[in-house]
């Protein structure tokens, strides 16, 4: 298990994108929105380093996102954690007492493969395992 990328929410993706592509010298590698139902998000990725940083930006009152940033404020909003297998990491898990937020696993378009871990185990850390089964890893 490896870090995949930090997702950070924002209020401001242009202002964002400059602070991590400028003063961090970040590249900025993808921008797109998420218009699935449910998620409803504004994206931008960009690689620092090594790194992978996601900045989110809600599109919708009723995305995910937007429910964090009304409770927690802008800031951190998950780690992901890349897996091999994301159904035998989930398997796994679940035999040590881990649950999950079912009505998180899903498929991006991008082809990743994630779920989020109930942040009860993580101290209230959103946690997401993912995997790319179409990307040789």
């Amino acid at each position: 298990m490896q870090i995949d990328h930090t997702g950070i929410a924002v209020r401001d993706l242009d202002e964002a994108i400059t602070f991590y592509t400028t003063v961090l010298q970040g590249e900025l590698v993808d921008r797109y929105t998420n218009t699935a139902v449910g998620v409803e998000t504004e994206i931008a990725v960009i690689h620092v380093g090594e790194d992978v940083i996601e900045l989110l930006l809600p599109t919708s009152p009723t995305s995910p996102i937007a429910r964090f940033m009304k409770a927690r404020g802008k800031g951190v909003h998950h780690i992901a954690y890349r897996v091999d297998d994301l159904e035998q990491s989930i398997d796994a898990l679940k035999r040590d007492g881990i649950t999950f937020l079912e009505d998180t696993l899903r498929t991006t378009a991008k082809g990743r493969r994630l779920i989020y871990m109930d942040p009860r185990h993580s101290g209230g850390i959103i946690v997401e395992l993912c995997d790319y089964p179409k990307i040789k890893q």
